[in-house]
């Protein structure tokens, strides 16, 4: 894929992910987070298996093959990562969430250079460092002491759960042979199946109300199909560290969806999302200005 190509494949994955927390927020509200993540895997695993045929073409003797590191993903990626979140989402809210959730490029890089062996540049972690201080003006209001004062609440380290089973999700998911689509395809194949004794012990519910449905209709296409899909066509083309940073944006579209439902936006999240592109562009540059080194590239472990 063309890196142009990938990068906006990626920015449309963390567009439809900064829907699912607002939506996955709303729905929540209506049903559990057991529920919310069974339906919407259950939904979008058809279709998916639909497009991977269609488009990709796979050899199904080879994904069969690779079916440990499949189960393992699914667990990771799709069962575990939405658990975490959609749990959160009530305790935290949306907005809070994929503020907190845009560390995940720190936690990605950081993994894939003592896994995969890439090189982070000094413009790198600059960026890094940047979208990171952008992230925290929004999450303390612009008083960085005030984690220091209130603590972290349970809401907030569900959240981190996710993050860290996402870096996992990332990594991980590198030693696949198997097409994206086909992958995501399989994964939600497998991730209701595996839920299917939680679901049992627990039981699960759909949303009644309109608001309810459309919420659960949102999440399936575009987190699940489409999001999964863009992410992982583009994570493959520009390698993990790269693609983790546009992780960044989820908070600054969190932001914007938010803006478009009536909600209000304080000057310093303003503030903190601009500092998060200003690391966003920085990251990026470095694949531009500095071609001689091969290791800014790596698209496989």
């Amino acid at each position: 894929m063309h890196r142009g190509r990938a990068y906006l494949a990626l920015t449309l994955a963390s567009l439809f992910w900064a829907g699912n927390y607002v939506f996955g927020e709303m729905v929540t509200a209506e049903i559990s987070p057991v529920s919310l993540t069974f339906w919407r895997w259950a939904f979008a695993a058809i279709p998916l298996l639909v497009f991977a045929w269609a488009i990709e073409r796979p050899d199904w003797r080879g994904v069969v093959r690779e079916w440990p590191w499949h189960l393992l993903l699914s667990v990771l990626g799709l069962t575990g990562y939405t658990l975490f979140l959609y749990s959160a989402l009530g305790l935290t809210g949306a907005v809070t969430a994929s503020v907190i959730s845009a560390i995940n490029p720190a936690t990605i890089a950081l993994a894939a250079a003592i896994f995969l062996h890439e090189r982070l540049r000094g413009v790198q972690v600059v960026g890094l460092v940047v979208a990171f201080l952008g992230v925290t003006v929004v999450l303390t209001g612009g008083d960085l002491l005030a984690v220091l004062r209130q603590g972290f609440r349970i809401g907030d380290l569900l959240v981190v759960g996710a993050v860290i089973v996402w870096s996992a999700y990332v990594i991980v998911s590198r030693r696949l042979a198997t097409p994206p689509i086909t992958a995501t395809a399989v994964q939600a194949v497998i991730a209701v199946v595996t839920m299917l004794p939680l679901v049992a012990v627990v039981g699960i519910a759909l949303p009644t109300s309109a608001a309810g449905i459309a919420g659960l209709a949102y999440i399936v296409i575009f987190p699940s199909m489409l999001g999964y899909a863009f992410w992982n066509l583009g994570a493959a083309a520009v390698g993990p560290a790269r693609a983790g940073i546009f992780l960044n944006l989820l908070p600054v579209f969190t932001v914007l969806i938010a803006l478009v439902l009536g909600q209000s936006l304080e000057p310093v999240a303003m503030a903190g999302g601009a500092l998060v592109l200003l690391g966003v562009y920085l990251t990026l540059r470095v694949g531009r200005s500095k071609r001689a080194d091969a290791s800014a590239d790596v698209t496989a472990p």
